[in-house]
């Protein structure tokens, strides 16, 4: 990565996350899994979270969005893991801060990490509280459908 010259106007911790991302993939003993779906595109993000009591312990996720989504989740569990759900929930208006420039399409790719997120924590509520769900499922309200101005966060 050290080799790597940054292009212009892009965010080094982006392209990091961009050419390696982290915490990629599925978790087996979750204590929540939540979905963001895009009904119209098909595309989704799934949230895995490893949680004891208040602290989110380990996180994961899986897409199969685009790049700008690989990142924003790259981004996101790294900022949360190991902290409690408080300072998760604080982490959003970080990241969303962190993408100030994004665009519209590129906020509704992290829109979509975010609320598989926040589906996660209500599946572990829901479990917690003793009802029996395998996932929480999120509908997204706005579509992440590719338009001819896309670029790279």
């Amino acid at each position: 990565m050290q080799n790597i010259e940054v292009p212009e106007g892009m965010n080094s911790e982006v392209l990091m996350h961009l050419m390696d991302p982290k915490n990629y993939g599925k978790l087996e003993n979750a204590s929540g899994v939540g979905v963001a779906v895009d009904e119209k595109t098909g595309e989704y993000v799934i949230f895995y979270s490893l949680m004891d009591d208040l602290n989110i312990i380990d996180v994961r996720f899986a897409t199969n969005g685009c790049q700008d989504t690989v990142v924003v989740g790259s981004m996101f569990t790294e900022m949360i893991k190991g902290h409690d759900v408080e300072y998760a929930q604080n982490s959003i208006a970080k990241l969303n801060e962190k993408l100030g420039g994004a665009t519209p399409q590129q906020q509704i790719c992290a829109d979509m990490v975010l609320s598989s997120f926040v589906a996660s924590m209500m599946n572990y509520e829901n479990l917690q509280n003793g009802k029996s769900e395998e996932m929480h499922v999120l509908k997204m309200k706005e579509t992440c459908e590719a338009n001819d101005e896309q670029t790279t966060l």
